[in-house]
């Protein structure tokens, strides 16, 4: 098009030279000069051209210079040129918006995320509760966000990024907040009043010489943890990932201390009514001759058990109860259930603190342990900021009654843990190595309210999930509920 109208303008303009210079080629002899003026179209150049004639022999002789209606070539290729490297910025605009559509989708989902995540630790810190671990990690990956989203803005620079940017800066500025807000007196001054608090606790009934009643207990903490001796699949089907098993755990019960038994979770994993008992070890292996008992109607009802946690203990079987702070015991010989509601500000249950560290088991906010000073609770609060708390249980046969002796605050955040179990009296927390190894790093001592946090204790699997860890006093073994496999070790001092 551009060459088709430069080539019609420039034979008009031709033609009207051609009809000047006709007309003026022969001039009068009394003029001796005579000025030709050759005008172009202002469309080409846009100004005219002023040309001194001659007479020579009765003629008017003009020179013309006929370059300048010649086509610009170099003007219309520099032109040119710029229109495709144009076009090759504007392609390279379109990839990039392309991109940008790509990722907003899910930077706006890791802002919904972030956001969801912070409302807890935000409601904890205004009451002045909060763990400066999950703190940072929450603000290291708002940094990281914050990064990708200022990328995106240059990059688009419209209503929508900016206001992402402003989002994630003010989420950012709330978690700085949050971490620079409490002062290191007052910190100081809550962990003082934690360890009397534990103190207190401890002096309450605990006997001063308890462990001199069970001589291994006087070693110290545990040293070494054997591979497994026991490796099957639980007797119901590998499908039930979720569920706990052990021997009967109370040292002075007179009842069978040969009983083995298997809890597993048949509702989504979470919910249970039944469990079974063997006898023997033989009839334990080999999935026979088991007794089949019920402690609730259904796995919905008020007695039913909630997540991968019980323990049989002398005539007893106890749990967590269904969408409760309680702890259930099931009388095996009664079928009678009692209850006891556990101590504390906003005790987690229904998935509010489970077991975590790399995935959380669902529902594995209550655990009910046995060692060798009796029965334990091990769950976490609100009031203690998502940390682990443990309570001491005992049964009373005069009034058929669960009761809470004592309580200890940790400073463990509960779902920094994989799992947990108690030994002489010391909480023992683990967490996920890999899918094959466990490893016990976390000890809490009850008697004296100390901890530990240098342990390095392996313990092997066969696959990836651990539903429950439990411990029997009377063999000293440990028992893993290992999605669907059941295995066993021995604990040494």
């Amino acid at each position: 098009m551009v060459n088709q109208s430069a080539d019609g303008v420039l034979d008009k303009h031709r033609d009207n030279v051609r009809v000047f210079i006709d007309q003026f080629l022969v001039c009068p002899a009394s003029r001796m000069l005579l000025l030709c003026f050759l005008l172009l179209s202002p469309t080409l150049q846009g100004w005219a051209q002023r040309v001194l004639g001659q007479k020579k022999s009765d003629l008017c002789v003009c020179k013309v210079n006929a370059t300048m209606w010649s086509f610009p070539t170099v003007r219309y290729e520099a032109v040119q040129q710029q229109v495709e490297t144009c076009e090759e910025s504007l392609h390279s605009l379109q990839e990039q918006v392309l991109i940008s559509n790509q990722r907003f989708p899910q930077i706006q989902s890791q802002v919904a995320n972030l956001t969801a995540r912070l409302e807890p630790y935000q409601y904890l810190h205004d009451r002045g509760l909060y763990t400066a671990l999950s703190i940072r990690l929450l603000g290291e990956e708002l940094s990281q966000l914050e990064t990708d989203i200022t990328i995106v803005h240059s990059q688009l620079n419209n209503a929508q990024s900016k206001k992402l940017t402003k989002e994630v800066v003010k989420l950012h500025k709330d978690v700085q907040k949050m971490q620079t807000s409490d002062t290191v007196n007052m910190k100081t001054v809550k962990e003082k009043l934690r360890f009397l608090k534990n103190n207190v606790e401890s002096c309450k009934s605990i006997p001063k010489h308890f462990r001199g009643q069970h001589k291994h207990c006087l070693k110290g903490l545990i040293t070494n943890i054997s591979d497994p001796l026991i490796t099957k699949i639980n007797p119901y089907d590998k499908s039930y990932i979720s569920g706990s098993w052990g021997k009967q755990a109370q040292m002075d019960s007179e009842w069978d201390k040969e009983t083995y038994w298997v809890q597993v979770l048949v509702s989504s994993h979470i919910y249970g009514n039944t469990f079974r008992l063997y006898q023997t070890y033989k009839d334990f292996m080999r999935s026979a001759n088991h007794r089949e008992a019920t402690f609730a109607s259904s796995t919905t009802v008020s007695t039913s058990i909630e997540g991968p946690s019980a323990v049989l203990y002398g005539e007893g079987l106890y749990y967590h109860c269904y969408r409760s702070a309680d702890i259930c015991r099931y009388d095996l010989q009664t079928n009678d259930v009692k209850r006891v509601t556990l101590p504390g500000t906003g005790v987690g249950f229904n998935n509010k603190f489970p077991y975590c560290y790399y995935d959380c088991r669902a529902n594995s906010d209550v655990d009910v342990e046995a060692d060798e000073t009796g029965l334990w609770a091990l769950y976490a609060t609100v009031g203690n900021h998502g940390n682990m708390v443990v309570s001491k249980l005992f049964w009373d046969n005069s009034s058929t009654t669960i009761n809470v002796s004592q309580t200890w605050e940790t400073r463990l955040f509960k779902k920094a843990a994989s799992n947990a179990f108690m030994v002489c009296g010391v909480l023992y927390a683990t967490r996920y190595v890999d899918d094959y190894k466990e490893e016990v790093f976390y000890a809490f001592d009850t008697a004296t309210g100390k901890e530990d946090n240098s342990l390095s204790l392996p313990l092997e699997k066969v696959a990836k999930g651990v539903a429950s860890l439990s411990y029997n006093p009377i063999n000293r073994e440990i028992y893993m509920y290992n999605d669907g496999y059941l295995l066993a070790y021995q604990a040494y001092f």
